[in-house]
């Protein structure tokens, strides 16, 4: 496995392979690495022949610098993973490198990254935007793989790459979940056991939403009530919000359809949690 530090190194590994005509794929990544992770790559192996996961905690996507320092960072365990799981290339560069002094060029998402988190999080889509582009510039993929647990910025990631003609395939994976149904995420390592045990009621407030479309309701602000009773009947969690959007605007909607995606966030303690299901 070919470990990179600098977007040099990256773009020459991907170079050498694209020049004898090999498929490359990255799957970006924060780290703190889990079964969903590897999902990415195992799809990203069906699209390419090498496979390049990135590892970077972007400074520029979080609002708070508190919950930047708590982000978990066990790099040796994620170099081990990816090894016993076949990745070809590890680009893990530090901040410095990333956004060395004078970097002052960023990328705007545009409307999608106004409302849902772009709201409760400015500033956030811009940091993804940039870091993604910059992640892409340096790997030079083919296609790059994300999960769908973060919908809103897998939107965004399709809008620019069409809009700046980056001709990168973009491919989205469902949700990974634990078999009590909580979407897997570094950020649940942070949750403490009663946190944990508590944190499904956020899946089980988006299969009220979907089990109520498919009894027949379809008032939006009825279905969103359902999905936030459920948070609020657990004493750990603290509703932030839950909204019923049109999969491609990200637009509320009055009526949901089969086109309607429920997202939702709350928070455990320190702890934000977000997650989205389709009602249909």
């Amino acid at each position: 496995m070919e470990l990179c530090a600098d977007p040099a190194a990256l773009t020459t590994w991907s170079d050498a392979h694209r020049v004898n005509g090999r498929r490359v794929a990255l799957v970006p990544t924060m780290g703190a690495l889990h079964h969903g992770h590897m999902a990415l790559v195992d799809e990203a192996r069906r699209h390419a022949d090498v496979v390049a996961v990135s590892i970077f905690v972007n400074p520029l996507q979080f609002n708070h610098t508190d919950d930047f320092t708590a982000y978990p960072r066990p790099i040796d365990d994620d170099l081990a993973i990816c090894r016993s799981h076949g990745v070809d290339a590890v680009y893990a560069p530090v901040a410095a490198t990333m956004y060395p002094a004078g970097f002052q060029t960023h990328v705007e998402p545009g409307p999608l990254g106004d409302v849902l988190e772009g709201a409760q999080r400015p500033g956030h889509f811009r940091g993804v935007t940039t870091v993604v582009s910059k992640l892409f510039n340096a790997a030079r993929p083919h296609v790059a793989v994300f999960g769908q647990k973060d919908f809103q910025q897998l939107a965004i990631i399709r809008r620019m790459t069409i809009d700046l003609d980056m001709g990168i395939e973009i491919v989205g994976m469902p949700t990974v979940r634990d078999p009590d149904g909580l979407a897997m995420s570094s950020r649940n390592r942070r949750l403490d056991d009663t946190q944990r045990r508590a944190a499904v009621c956020v899946p089980a407030s988006l299969d009220a939403v979907r089990a109520a479309y498919a009894g027949g309701e379809r008032r939006a602000d009825e279905l969103v009530a359902l999905g936030r009773a459920v948070v609020e009947q657990e004493p750990l969690a603290r509703f932030e919000h839950l909204e019923l959007v049109d999969a491609d605007t990200l637009q509320t909607v009055a009526t949901a359809d089969e086109r309607t995606v429920a997202v939702t966030a709350v928070w455990f303690g320190e702890v934000r949690l977000i997650d989205n299901a389709r009602v249909a």
